[in-house]
């Protein structure tokens, strides 16, 4: 296992360096930086090849093997209701900064800014609330793999799920086949992120490149001010939320989260860390069930950095245009948003397309200005996507602590470093549906009896 170890320590350092070299690239070569795009978002949709069925595998194995359906329902109900408060929070918090830094004010709109901002309002598209509901729903039971839609994936492996559960002994068959196929998922990923420094490289050369260091001058203030607030949201109000209701200091989890945070920052994409985050809670000492529907369900309706993003620049935009939105205008963008908020994926630039789509829907006049913030979107995109994982990290911790399916033991020993993450596989056998029974699984060679086989090998 050290061996193992030492290779993976190795990759991240890698990872560190891919970054900063394509840094100097993307200065000393622009022209060649921006041709290494490529690069960048090959790794991020090889990651994204693996979101289906890591999410697939993760929910009905975590329903499947739970007795009572109530409990995957409370579970369900409890995370929807937390990702409303907090995210109406986020954006409340946003508006509050926004006014009082209003970084818009001194800026021009120029004609290049008002076509990308047309650019974007049609790549924005606002859905209505019938038309969301209903892309929930796949075309055929296989196609939501095949589409890449969270949402689908999510609503095939809950059904699949429930009807194991319904099934009983004769569907554990089934359950443990869905077990195997988990394992080889997630080692195919773990071979995919050896590919982590190259994509990182050319994420970074390809941002550098493009947009250098004059465009963000201009807009340092609302840079500024949007990662000083995102900083203020994870550490005082997850942080505080967290120490309350779990006793978990803020700082030893997302430490725990290190490597996660670093291929986000590298990949500008929080979809890049969701299979290694169901891992992760699962190994922290969250039960399956509660990791399988918070984690994924969150991605979609738990963005935190999004509404924060969504409510500044709203405001940005506004005081660009020579516009500024009165109290009134504010608390209705506000309500709005909540709702626009909850279509804007994990990948970068959706927050971007979200603005403009729920702008042209609010406020049309609006729209040309969101190409001011073109320029620095991708930079803001990181801000955004590493704010949403934590925000989601947390919220899994919560829920499962509220639902009473949390190891706060078991934790205590993850986050020591007593019990180290296994970086080869990402599978954690010894830890099963319900870790409040068995606080030392992980530290047998035998399995407990809601966990997978290891062929009489210990992990």
């Amino acid at each position: 296992m050290a061996a193992r170890r030492d290779r993976t320590h190795y990759l991240y350092i890698a990872v560190i360096a891919a970054v900063l070299l394509g840094i100097v690239v993307g200065f000393a070569a622009p022209g060649v930086a921006v041709e290494l795009k490529p690069l960048g978002t090959g790794f991020v949709n090889l990651i994204k090849m693996m979101i289906s069925p890591v999410i697939f595998c993760t929910i009905v194995l975590g329903i499947g093997s739970v007795r009572k359906a109530a409990k995957v329902g409370a579970v369900g109900g409890l995370a929807l209701g937390y990702f409303m408060v907090m995210s109406t929070a986020a954006l409340a918090i946003g508006l509050l900064v926004g006014n009082l830094l209003e970084p818009g004010s001194g800026l021009h709109l120029t004609e290049a800014a008002r076509h990308a901002g047309e650019a974007q309002a049609k790549a924005g598209g606002a859905q209505s609330t019938p038309e969301f509901l209903l892309g929930i729903i796949p075309t055929t039971l296989v196609s939501a793999f095949t589409g890449g839609q969270v949402l689908q994936t999510l609503l095939v492996a809950l059904l699949c799920g429930f009807a194991l559960q319904a099934m009983g002994a004769a569907g554990e068959p089934v359950l443990r086949g869905i077990g195997h196929v988990q394992k080889l998922v997630f080692r195919v990923l773990a071979m995919i992120m050896w590919a982590a420094p190259v994509g990182a490289f050319g994420a970074i050369a390809a941002v550098v490149g493009a947009t250098g260091i004059d465009a963000l001058k201009s807009l340092a203030v609302i840079m500024i001010g949007f990662y000083a607030t995102c900083v203020l949201f994870v550490f005082v109000v997850l942080g505080t939320l967290l120490r309350l209701c779990t006793g978990i200091n803020v700082f030893s989890l997302l430490r725990y989260l290190g490597r996660e945070f670093l291929l986000i920052l590298s990949t500008s994409s929080s979809e890049s860390a969701l299979p290694r985050l169901i891992a992760k809670m699962e190994h922290l000492g969250v039960s399956r069930p509660v990791t399988g529907i918070t984690v994924p369900t969150g991605y979609s309706f738990n963005l935190d950095g999004t509404a924060i993003y969504l409510t500044m620049s709203s405001l940005f935009v506004a005081e660009a245009m020579g516009t500024p939105l009165a109290l009134g205008e504010q608390i209705s963008l506000l309500l709005f948003m909540i709702v626009a908020s909850k279509g804007a994926a994990g990948v970068t630039g959706a927050g971007l397309a979200t603005l403009a789509g729920g702008l042209q829907t609010h406020r049309p006049e609006l729209v040309d200005g969101v190409g001011l913030i073109v320029g620095i979107d991708r930079f803001m995109s990181e801000a955004r996507a590493l704010t949403n994982f934590a925000g989601n990290a947390v919220a899994t911790v919560l829920i499962g602590t509220w639902t009473k399916e949390f190891d706060r033991e078991r934790a205590g020993e993850v986050l020591a470093g007593r019990l180290p993450f296994d970086e080869a596989t990402l599978v954690d056998d010894g830890h099963g549906d319900a870790p409040t029974t068995r606080p030392d699984e992980d530290r047998s060679p035998v399995p407990g009896p809601t966990a997978g086989t290891k062929d009489g090998v210990p992990a």
